[in-house]
């Protein structure tokens, strides 16, 4: 029996030393990935750098008195007198007099950013500084060593700089090695300076007044510096069906990612109207930590910063153009395709990113914003319990026994629930209303009866010292911050303390009312704002409306980034009635050309079409784009239907009748909430309204469909409507200031060379359908070329002669009249684009020929 367990006990002892080996070696990986790991060896490079700092430096003013001692060996009386003792010496030595020379210096940048991103402080792209700072240091080294062949002693190149010079001169001499290492200083310049030659042309042009001759053969040779360098290759099928490899590299298709790389294969043969490239695709997010006082929580705050990179498709068009201009190569396009490739294969291609153009693009910062704090804003236990003694005994006095009742603490009101004893009617309690306003002495009694879903009676009384709702505590909230919404707002905070955030797409359109000085444009304000900072100039545009001239103002700083406007309007922010009526009249064209995308597309939302055109499913060749959302927000709607009445309201109403899957929104506001200004029509078509306090019942049976909105107690006090739902929010308070700092960091910033131009509406001579006296006898001197260029672009529109011909608006107007009393293009239409008659240019000539004859 000793002998069995001695040989189990030796089995096991046996099995098991793999089993501790593989735990080991677990461990050691385990071991080194520990952030305090990490941060110790980062502690230990910077101490090395500072260490070979001090031996590098020391290695010039101490070498001839230590070289001897070093080769004749250490003696315990010898004194090292280099800085950094006998380690630094013997380390001085290999790096500068047997390695680099200077350039060994290259050595502690390298032991720097190391340590930089072991803690995760990546200063500089690691990799791409790591392999250009060794290419710099060999490429010094050689060229040190060349210079100075005769003082080798000096250490300036090294041994290795030295050695390989004099290998260099042996094989191709002087000069051959002179051009070998000015060569390989412009190439690499090339690949590691951004828009090297661009940049080299501005400096020759500059100094010459002459263009630099180089050619461009659709790929800048600029845009052959990648971060990461990729190879892209593209095989065509020719028409004698032999394949002909293309390959090129372009910094477009990829970008700086710290994170994660997608590589893909390259090398599929393309069928006659497809091409596949395989690209990476990549990101860099910096988190941020913030910190939501209110709810004790981190929130995360994702700014992602991108590289700026031109559109795929325009660098694969160009590219594709100069191989067809050889004339071998067959690469016509279906013109009725609205599918860009095969869609067996479009997974392999990288999504369209519409920020692209503004890559360098950042969202504003939380700090620009203000935390308003009350002094003493806290709502104490005396006054709670106050409150709820004083509604327990006005009840009583009614013969209303209750059975429980609790306080939900807000920041401006406090809601206390009751649940009455049975037998108790709830209309009683609601009739109650004024009595127990006048026992608690307050304004803005409100009586919920019932509370909808809780099965008790919701009494909301204001606090004494109500809060300030910060903008900045309602952005920096968790629901905000990890919210999926395509247009999210952040409005404020209801009665339990939680920031409201809704979906301005789900809306889908806002009426906001109230009266004067309650918070209506410092709501308009806190929705802009919520956008701003979750959008990208790309993906939303603001058309904005403001009669009284002095609300909007500080948005005009934004004007090329977020605004849209006409394209003859010098202002976009509107102001003239007129030009709002010309405004709206083109949101419908956009409207109704979005729909015709929409429609070309087989898509029903904006969301299916972008989807779609991201994934690149959409041929851009065929009229698709990339649609960004469009916010018109109107501050003073009364003032525009007193002087233009029918002209607002009926465009209005079919906006929000049928804008909303097209991506236009609308956010109306008045202070006049009065049954003439807020119509049948427009309230039908705006389920969405927040009210803030207004004077009169009426006024809040307008806007709300029920009482409540006088019972408010002012200063951003208000009432969301959700269909039959009615929720109390704190609206956020944003300052002129926070706002004037917002707007400066983003126009601060690149944006696009003008605002986003909405279709051309016009409403002038020939509008009633009566033919226009012209004298074609009299045609303007431009008057041919403008024809060829509405012709060329099928687009009868003043804004594109005016631009093509670098012409006043008038002068491209009179034009336009002339080519409608020729024939050339149809008559004003309203909110219809004109009709050009006229197909190709062919045409066009012949009759031109027949028109200058007569």
């Amino acid at each position: 029996m000793a002998k069995k367990d001695t040989t189990t006990s030796k089995k096991t002892t046996n099995t098991a030393a793999p089993n501790e080996s593989i735990n080991y070696l677990a461990l050691t990986i385990r071991f080194f990935k520990d952030e305090r790991v990490k941060l110790i060896i980062a502690l230990i490079m910077f101490v090395f750098a500072v260490f070979l700092t001090l031996a590098f430096v020391s290695f010039f003013f101490t070498w001839n008195s230590d070289a001897a001692k070093l080769t004749q060996g250490v003696q315990p009386d010898v004194e090292i007198e280099n800085w950094a003792g006998l380690t630094g010496a013997i380390l001085s030595k290999q790096f500068i007099h047997n390695w680099f020379g200077i350039p060994s210096f290259s050595v502690i940048f390298l032991l720097v950013i190391t340590a930089f991103k072991l803690i995760k402080i990546e200063l500089v792209n690691y990799w791409r500084a790591a392999l250009y700072t060794i290419i710099i240091t060999i490429w010094s080294s050689i060229t040190l060593g060349f210079i100075f062949t005769d003082l080798w002693d000096a250490n300036i190149g090294g041994a290795h700089g030295y050695y390989m010079s004099e290998w260099l001169i042996g094989g191709i001499g002087s000069l051959g090695t002179l051009l070998l290492l000015l060569i390989s200083l412009i190439g690499f310049i090339i690949f590691a300076v951004d828009n090297a030659i661009d940049k080299a042309r501005g400096i020759y042009k500059q100094h010459t007044g002459k263009e630099l001759p180089l050619k461009d053969f659709g790929l800048k040779l600029s845009q052959l510096r990648k971060e990461n360098p990729q190879e892209n290759t593209i095989k065509i099928e020719q028409k004698d069906k032999m394949p002909v490899d293309k390959t090129f590299e372009d910094e477009n298709f990829g970008s700086k990612n710290a994170d994660k790389e997608k590589k893909f294969e390259l090398g599929e043969t393309v069928r006659k109207n497809e091409f596949i490239l395989n690209n990476k695709g990549e990101k860099k997010v910096e988190p941020l930590g913030k910190k939501d006082e209110n709810f004790s929580m981190e929130v995360e705050d994702k700014t992602v910063v991108e590289e700026e990179k031109v559109p795929e498709n325009q660098i694969i068009n160009s590219f594709l153009e100069h191989i067809e201009n050889e004339g071998n190569i067959d690469l016509r396009v279906e013109k009725n395709s609205d599918i860009m490739v095969n869609p067996e294969k479009v997974h392999q291609l990288e999504n369209y990113d519409p920020r692209l153009d503004l890559a360098s693009y950042k969202i504003p910062d939380i700090s620009l914003l203000e935390e308003h704090k009350a002094v003493n804003s806290e709502v104490t236990n005396e006054e709670l319990i106050s409150n709820k003694n004083k509604i327990v005994e006005t009840l009583k006095n009614y013969k209303i026994e209750i059975k429980k009742i609790k306080a939900t603490i807000g920041p401006t009101i406090t809601l206390y629930e009751i649940i009455p004893a049975p037998g108790v009617r709830i209309s009683k309690i609601k009739s109650l209303e004024d009595d127990i306003a006048l026992s608690l002495a307050a304004l803005g009694i409100r009586i919920i009866a019932p509370m909808p879903g809780r099965g008790t009676v919701g009494i909301e009384v204001p606090n004494l010292k109500p809060e300030i709702v910060s903008m900045r505590s309602v952005i920096s909230s968790a629901k905000f911050q990890s919210s999926k919404m395509e247009l999210p707002i952040a409005i404020g905070k209801t009665i339990s303390n939680e920031s409201y955030v809704v979906d301005l797409t789900r809306m889908p359109h806002l009426l906001v009312a109230g009266a004067t000085g309650q918070g209506k444009s410092v709501g308009l304000n806190a929705i802009l704002t919520s956008i701003l900072y979750k959008k990208h100039p790309a993906q939303v545009k603001f058309v904005l409306v403001d009669p009284k001239k002095v609300e909007l103002t500080l948005y005009e700083k934004i004007e090329r980034h977020f605004l849209a406007k006409l394209p003859d309007s010098e202002e976009a922010i509107i102001t003239e009635n007129q030009k709002v009526v010309n405004t709206l009249a083109s949101l419908n064209v956009e409207m109704d050309n979005r729909y015709s995308l929409l429609k070309l597309a087989q898509c029903r939302t904006i969301i299916e079409y972008n989807e779609k055109f991201i994934a690149r499913r959409l041929n851009p060749e065929n009229g698709h784009h990339y649609l960004p959302y469009i916010v018109l927000v109107i501050d003073e709607f009364a003032d525009l239907i007193m002087t233009a009445g029918k002209e607002v309201e009926m465009p209005i109403a079919r906006l929000a009748q049928l804008a909303r899957a097209i991506g236009i929104h609308l956010i109306v506001a008045t202070q006049r909430p009065s049954t003439n200004i807020i119509t049948g029509v427009i309230k039908a078509n705006f389920p969405t309204r927040m009210a803030f306090k207004v004077a009169s019942m009426m006024d809040s049976r307008t806007i709300l469909d029920s009482p409540g909105a006088n019972q408010l107690i002012g200063r951003g006090d208000m009432l969301i409507s959700e269909g039959s739902n009615l929720i109390r929010v704190q609206c956020a308070y944003i300052d002129t200031p926070e706002l004037e700092r917002i707007t400066d960091f983003i126009g601060s910033q690149r944006g696009y060379p003008s605002a986003y131009e909405l279709p051309e509406f016009e409403q002038g001579e020939g509008s009633d359908g009566e033919p226009l006296d012209v004298d074609l006898t009299k045609r303007d001197k431009l008057f041919e070329e403008a024809a060829r260029i509405i012709v060329v672009h099928q687009q009868g529109s003043t804004s594109l002669i005016q631009r093509k011909l670098s012409i006043g608006y008038n002068r491209a107007g009179r034009i336009v009249d002339q080519l409608e009393a020729a024939g050339i293009i149809g008559p004003f239409e309203g909110s219809k684009a004109r009709q050009v008659f006229y197909t190709d240019e062919h045409s066009l000539e012949q009759y031109l020929k027949t028109l200058n004859l007569d």
